[in-house]
Parts: C-alpha cells; sequence; structure tokens
C-alpha cells in the first residue's frame, strides 16, 4: 500500500531504546514500561542493542526530551551502529520527523510497534481490518514524513537546473494523492468491519438462543490465556512464548464434571500503555468479554511484574464496561512458585483466586469445578420420569439442555438432564 505507516528497511536489525519519564518518583515503573517495550520490539525480531530510561524536567515540543539529551541519544545510536531508536514514549508526527531528519536513523514509537505487531499476528478477516483501520489512522498524520525523500530529492537536483520548486510540488501532489487514498481506504475499512460486526452479533445472538453459557478468557498479553484454553478443551490454538501471540477470538465447546456444556474464547491479550485507538479499534474483539456470562482473568505469576498486569487488565475491562462482570480470577504458572514466602504472599493477595499449571495440570480441576459453581444460578441438573406420551418434553431436553442418561422402561423415560433454569419449571411435576 502507497500510504503505508513508512518507507522502512527490510530488516530493522539493531534499536536502541528510549524511555522518557517526567517524575523521579516514576523511574521504576519506567524501567518496566522500558522492559516490555524490549519484549515487544524482540517479538519483531529487532535485537536491543541498548536502553536509555531519560528524565525529562521540562517536555521539548521538537524532540520530547531536551535537546542536548536529544543529540546525546543520536550520537550514542550512531555509535552502536544501531539502525533504529525506538521511544517507549508516543511520538508525535512534528518529534518523529525532527528526529529522523538529525539522526538519519529510523525512529519509531511504542504505538507502532505495537501495530506492527499486530500486523504480523492478524489472521482472521476481522483482526486484519481493524489492525488496516489502526496503521491507516496512525499514518495519516504522518504522510508527509513519507514522502519528504522527493522534497529532498528536488532541492538537490534543482541547484544546476532551478527544479526545487517543481520537484517540491511533485511531493504535496502525491501527498494529496495519498490523504485522499486512506481517507477513502478508512472508509471502505469501516463498512467492511461494520459487516463483520453484524455477522458476529448474529452469531452470538445465536449461541444465546442455544442458552449454552459463555465464558470469556482475559488477562495481560502471554499471560497463558491461549494455554489455558488448549489444556480444557483440547484446542490447537496458537501458544507461544511471545506477547500478542493471538489476536484473533477463537470459541471452543467445554464439558463441565456436570456433563453441562459451556463455551469458552480465547480473547487478545492486553498491555500497559495500549493505545487508546487500538483499544477502539479492537473493540469488536474485545466484546466477546462483554456478551460473556463471567469472565476467566488469566495472571501469569511466576513475573514480579504481575500486580501491574492485574491493574492493567483490571482497568482495560472497566474502560470496555465489562468492569462489573463475575469473575474468576485463575493464577497460572504456579508450579514456577516454590518459594513459601511467595506462596503466601499469593494467597493473600488474590485469596478468591484459583491457582493452576497449564504446563503440570496442576489445579485444572479445581477451576473446572469452580466453573461449574459459577453456573449454578445458570442451570439445574434433573432426574426425571417422563411418559410415554410427553415425548415433546423429551425432544425438549434433547433441544434446550443436555441429556446425560436415557432409559425407556415400561413406566416411562427415565433422564438424567442439565437445563437452563428457565425450562425448570416445566419438568417439575416429573422428579423422579
Amino acid at each position: 500500500m502507497m500510504f503505508d505507516i513508512k518507507e522502512k528497511p527490510k530488516m530493522v536489525e539493531r534499536a536502541l531504546l528510549v524511555g522518557a519519564y517526567f517524575d523521579r518518583r516514576n523511574l521504576k515503573d519506567a524501567q518496566d514500561l522500558l522492559h516490555e517495550l524490549k519484549e515487544l520490539v524482540e517479538t519483531l525480531g529487532i535485537g536491543v542493542i541498548a536502553t536509555e530510561c531519560v528524565h525529562v524536567r521540562e517536555r521539548n515540543p521538537r524532540y520530547l526530551t531536551g535537546s542536548g539529551k536529544a543529540v546525546e541519544l543520536m550520537e550514542q545510536a550512531k555509535q552502536l551502529n544501531c539502525d533504529c531508536i525506538i521511544f517507549d514514549n508516543e511520538l508525535s508526527p512534528a518529534q518523529q520527523r525532527a528526529w529522523e531528519q538529525e539522526s538519519k536513523i529510523l525512529v519509531i514509537d511504542r504505538h507502532e510497534v505495537i501495530l506492527d505487531i499486530f500486523n504480523m499476528r492478524a489472521r482472521t478477516r476481522e483482526a486484519r481490518l481493524q489492525v488496516e483501520l489502526a496503521r491507516l489512522e496512525y499514518s495519516l498524520p504522518r504522510l508527509a514524513r513519507m514522502w519528504g525523500h522527493l522534497d529532498r530529492q528536488g532541492a538537490s537536483g534543482g541547484s544546476s537546473g532551478g527544479s526545487g520548486g517543481a520537484a517540491r510540488g511533485v511531493g504535496e501532489a502525491q501527498l494529496e494523492i495519498d490523504r485522499r487514498l486512506a481517507y477513502k481506504r478508512i472508509d471502505k475499512v469501516k463498512a467492511e468491519l461494520e459487516e463483520v460486526r453484524r455477522t458476529r452479533e448474529t452469531m452470538r445472538k445465536e449461541r444465546a438462543k442455544g442458552a449454552v453459557p459463555h465464558i470469556a478468557i482475559v488477562g495481560y498479553t502471554n499471560a497463558g490465556k491461549s494455554s489455558l484454553l488448549n489444556h480444557l478443551t483440547g484446542a490447537d490454538v496458537l501458544a507461544e512464548n511471545k506477547l500478542f501471540a493471538t489476536l484473533d477470538t477463537t470459541t471452543r465447546r467445554l464439558e463441565l464434571p456436570d456433563g453441562q456444556d459451556v463455551l469458552l474464547t480465547d480473547t487478545v491479550g492486553f498491555v500497559r500503555s495500549l493505545p487508546h485507538d487500538l483499544v477502539q479499534s479492537f473493540r469488536a474483539t474485545l466484546e466477546e468479554a462483554l456478551s460473556a456470562d463471567f469472565l476467566v482473568h488469566v495472571l501469569d505469576v511466576s513475573d514480579p511484574r504481575h500486580p501491574q498486569f492485574f491493574k492493567t487488565t483490571t482497568e482495560v475491562l472497566q474502560e470496555l464496561g465489562a468492569g462489573e462482570k463475575r469473575i474468576v480470577l485463575v493464577l497460572n504458572k504456579i508450579d514456577l512458585i516454590t518459594d513459601t514466602e511467595q506462596q503466601h504472599q499469593l494467597a493473600s493477595n488474590f485469596p478468591d483466586a484459583v491457582c493452576v499449571s497449564t504446563h503440570t495440570g496442576e489445579g485444572v480441576d479445581q477451576l473446572l469445578n469452580r466453573l461449574h459453581s459459577m453456573l449454578l444460578d445458570r442451570v439445574c441438573r434433573l432426574t426425571l420420569l417422563l411418559p410415554m406420551n410427553r415425548m415433546d418434553l423429551v425432544n425438549l431436553a434433547h433441544t434446550e439442555g443436555k441429556v446425560l442418561a436415557e432409559k425407556y422402561t415400561q413406566h416411562g423415560v427415565e433422564l438424567q438432564v442439565v437445563l437452563p433454569r428457565q425450562w425448570e419449571s416445566r419438568f417439575t411435576p416429573f422428579l423422579h
């Protein structure tokens, strides 16, 4: 696409990461975010040569950092042979241009890193459309930066032939064409997304009609959501030790210990400092969390940053309007917590959580029992003796519930069935 985010080298290999923070009390948080940016960048296959946490007393509109520090960082990147400077902060288009023009090095920010990962991971039509929309909206204010090379070429070639002004006209004309193309494509992608969302809503309503309870798995990226879905349902969802390994929702059927079926959906992972427009772009994917009967929040407690991850996921759920949902908190990778004091601390901090390990299977039965107990108000388990002249109720049991056992005798039809509570009163006269 001509108006993609920017012209990048085919492979950026060596990056200097910069994290600016504006309050000295926030140093630890800035260091944690910079560490996370390192993981994000490495997910793209880019080598991180050095990281710099920079305290900024006053925001510089041209560089974000002070001008002296900017020159220092540019020199450091050149000495380290870096072909990219990546900011943990969001840079304005003007700041990006200033850094690139003066350093002659590619400069991107956290926002674009996440966009690139999303672009690499998206598989379904909806995810690809959402990524494209986010990339287009990000690229629009940066188009002038992309076409700056036409002006520079024209200026250098115009000293003898006087064609500098004409060359700038070429750049400006191309910029205007690309803007129109981008706006047109944005409108088309939004229309296609709306169509996909309508289809998803229809499917969601069909699921609701079936009265099969729906559970959404949420959590920070790389917490082990896909691994948990795979372990519980035998699905084959991609479960890599990489950030944002899953960008597409996957729904699988799971049978609980009492025999009732539930639908279990894996959702895209959350991340700190996720740009607001990306939350909006992925809202349709995250809306699976809104339609669920309750949520399973997976937390990787082997990561020392898990308290921040818990806070981020909770905040994003609030932003989506899912903050009031009932939640089962799952502490994942508990097999890696061998320190007794740490185990006691986790039990104290998260007293109602279920501890599991998708690697060893520890705690999975306890989790299944918890899911069952969360749904007790939704369903009832009945043992029935239905007369032969009430085959309509036998059919109803099959269509609206899950028949666990069925036996035809001279006295009638003996049934063990799990039913949505809305049908219970129809069967109460025939309890056995």
